[in-house]
């Protein structure tokens, strides 16, 4: 994907996502994000997405509490495998940003990491992608060689994003034109529609 297109996959993420789901198999991260603005939901179904980063891969939480991340404590060493489902609220994202990784270094007190990578070091980044999402409680980086995104029905590249933005952008419009019965958070306070004071 183009760096238009990471930025248009932070930006449907960052108003209401929620981080939801964390899974490690071997060299392979997949994590699961709910509650985005991609395509127009049906009936009180939110769109998901999924993040998987492949080849060399890596997964660092930064925290201050260590029970927030008490999610880990289940990572099988051995086999290299975790599936657990998680509740974040999304407050920042980015994408390949060093200056933004900084941030966490001073905002957590401790840092956890795991990667088959032998010499791997948060400090010195060797991926091509990486990933830094935001929450109240914690931060964390995610990387590899290899990035894609995946709604549930299909593979996203940058012409599928788009169309689902645009979906889901026009479902916003429609909702506030016709002021639904059915309320959608998602919908009732879009900072797109409500600016800030």
């Amino acid at each position: 994907m183009n760096t238009r297109s990471l930025k248009l996959i932070r930006d449907v993420i960052i108003n209401s996502g929620k981080w939801t789901l964390i899974e490690i198999a071997q060299d392979s991260i997949y994590l699961e994000f709910k509650d985005i603005e991609l395509g127009k939901p049906k009936s009180d179904e939110g769109m998901s997405l999924t993040v998987r980063f492949a080849k060399d891969s890596f997964f660092t939480v930064f925290y201050n509490n260590i029970w927030d991340i008490d999610f880990l404590s289940k990572y099988d060493y051995k086999n290299q495998l975790l599936s657990e489902e998680v509740f974040f609220e999304v407050e920042d994202m980015q994408f390949i940003d060093f200056e933004y990784l900084n941030t966490f270094f001073h905002d957590f007190k401790s840092e956890k990491s795991i990667s088959n990578v032998d010499d791997f070091s948060i400090h010195n980044i060797r991926n091509d992608f990486f990933m830094l999402v935001k929450t109240k409680e914690i931060a964390f980086a995610v990387g590899a060689n290899q990035m894609d995104f995946f709604t549930p029905f299909e593979k996203l590249d940058d012409s599928s994003l788009r169309e689902l933005s645009n979906e889901w952008m026009m479902y916003l419009l429609e909702y506030h034109q016709k002021r639904n019965i059915i309320k959608d958070p998602m919908c009732e306070n879009h900072p797109l529609l409500f600016s800030k004071k």
